[in-house]
């Protein structure tokens, strides 16, 4: 936490993904239905309609689809580094719950907050940071009162 109140972080990449193979960190989506109540009307039209075109899309996250008789239906979110995350879909339409799943899928399962800085390295250089005039030749960086224009 910092003095603001609110946490932070330094931008880092999540378990060094994209240094080999992108990694996509959801490994498991569940979804949980009732199959008679009228408010999973949505989650029963997104099972028989969009269901297998998401899978097919994703073929990297499994896929449950469990009728239960739950109160509520719920999207179940499980990441690579072990966070769960539940959203609750009553009443939503399909097109709803698939941006909500698609959502899901590109997210990393870390919490959002306040990024410091929008660079960071493990390794600081003692140069600087780069800029486009680095290893220019410094006639063309430096025009004081002695260099005149030919």
């Amino acid at each position: 936490m910092t003095s603001r109140g609110s946490p932070s972080r330094f931008l880092t990449s999540v378990l060094h993904n994209g240094v080999g193979r992108y990694v996509r960190q959801l490994q498991r989506l569940q979804l949980l239905f009732s199959p008679t109540a009228a408010d999973a009307r949505g989650a029963r039209q997104f099972v028989e309609e969009v269901a297998v075109d998401f899978a097919r899309q994703h073929p990297d996250v499994v896929l449950y689809v469990r009728p239960c008789f739950n109160p509520t239906p719920v999207l179940v979110a499980e990441y690579l580094n072990g966070t769960v995350r539940e959203e609750f879909i009553t009443s939503k339409t399909s097109e709803e719950i698939l941006q909500l799943a698609t959502k899901l899928a590109g997210q990393s399962g870390l919490d959002i907050i306040r990024i410091r800085k929008p660079f960071h390295t493990d390794n600081p250089s003692i140069q600087g940071q780069w800029h486009p005039l680095t290893n220019k030749p410094s006639i063309l960086t430096v025009r004081g009162p002695r260099l005149q224009a030919q």
